[in-house]
């Protein structure tokens, strides 16, 4: 089982490998592949080192599965290439998420939709993922009729040049600059670039992409991506109108008892949800679960979770894991 990491020395990259090792995916090779300047290069990966190759080099070397975090030009010109020469393409990119020929999965969710013909398939959007592990259960439920979502997005989402701005920020360094703003002590109502509706392309994944994954058009979601001083992991508030009316109580088991999902649900004790505790982890966390008494069938809930993990890398390698117990590479 030969698995290539594409962007393996990238932020989500780094931390493929480490979820790929602490998840004991059983691969005999690990390919590791960057761009040509890393091209040489080691990565350590349990308790070896593994050189980093080229794209090219990677396709000729024909693995099983790939697993992209190189961005969406990368993805477009060469997951084909590896697809052809007989590879499995996860990727994280927005490449390929819209394709109406590709699947776009959450194991949890949809990942029953796989086949053995699929050799290009689209992780979600971070923000989408740990919107849709809570939305999917209540949605089998009651049937939502509208999401109003505000995220609370973590400059990890940028990537690396955004935490080392925040950093020369906290030391009052000059340096480059990932975002048109400062970013410490802010909060920037700007995530990916603005559309000619007014929304962000992440405010539209949201929407989206909600749509693909729940295959039901009738499921409105309007969104507010917000970027903020945080790195353990992207918040939520979310609004959400159902078809019939609910218990609290019940939404709350409906959630605890899906799979990847962890209710830390009591204020009386102040417990709630938060990207420093979702750092490092898994699940996607929910609370404030409280009713909405401005109109009927609604409910207001808070979502965090670590966007470099089950947003990215953790989803991506529960793919590649399906794909393996299915038989389907």
């Amino acid at each position: 089982m030969k698995v290539a990491v594409v962007g393996a020395t990238g932020m989500v990259g780094s931390v493929m490998l480490k979820v790929l090792e602490e998840r004991n995916f059983p691969l005999t090779e690990l390919i590791p592949v960057a761009s040509e300047r890393s091209v040489g290069k080691k990565v350590k990966f349990a308790n070896k080192e593994y050189e980093i190759v080229s794209l090219e080099t990677a396709v000729s070397m024909k693995p099983e599965i790939a697993i992209f975090s190189a961005g969406g030009d990368t993805s477009l010109e060469w997951a084909p290439k590896f697809a052809e020469a007989g590879t499995t393409v996860i990727d994280n990119s927005s490449a390929w998420r819209m394709n109406p020929d590709n699947k776009l999965v959450i194991p949890e969710i949809n990942a029953n939709l796989l086949s053995k013909t699929d050799k290009i398939i689209a992780n979600p959007n971070c923000s989408t993922i740990q919107l849709l592990m809570a939305l999917k259960p209540l949605h089998d439920t009651y049937g939502i009729k509208r999401v109003v979502v505000s995220t609370y997005q973590s400059i990890t989402g940028t990537g690396v040049k955004a935490v080392q701005q925040l950093e020369n920020e906290y030391s009052g360094e000059k340096g480059e600059m990932a975002y048109p703003y400062p970013i410490h002590k802010n909060a920037l109502p700007h995530c990916d670039v603005f559309q000619e509706n007014g929304y962000t392309k992440e405010e539209m994944k949201l929407s989206n992409e909600t749509k693909k994954i729940l295959g039901d058009d009738s499921v409105n979601v309007t969104a507010t991506a917000i970027r903020i001083p945080v790195v353990g992991g992207h918040s939520e508030s979310v609004n959400i109108e159902f078809q019939k009316d609910f218990e609290e109580a019940d939404v709350r088991k409906i959630l605890s008892d899906f799979s990847g999902i962890t209710v830390q649900d009591n204020p009386a004790v102040n417990t709630y949800p938060m990207p420093i505790y979702a750092e490092g982890k898994d699940d996607v966390f929910v609370g404030r679960i409280r009713r909405d008494y401005s109109q009927p069938n609604t409910v207001n809930m808070w979502i965090v979770a670590d966007n470099l993990r089950k947003g990215a890398a953790t989803n991506a390698v529960q793919i590649a894991e399906y794909l393996l117990k299915n038989k389907l590479v």
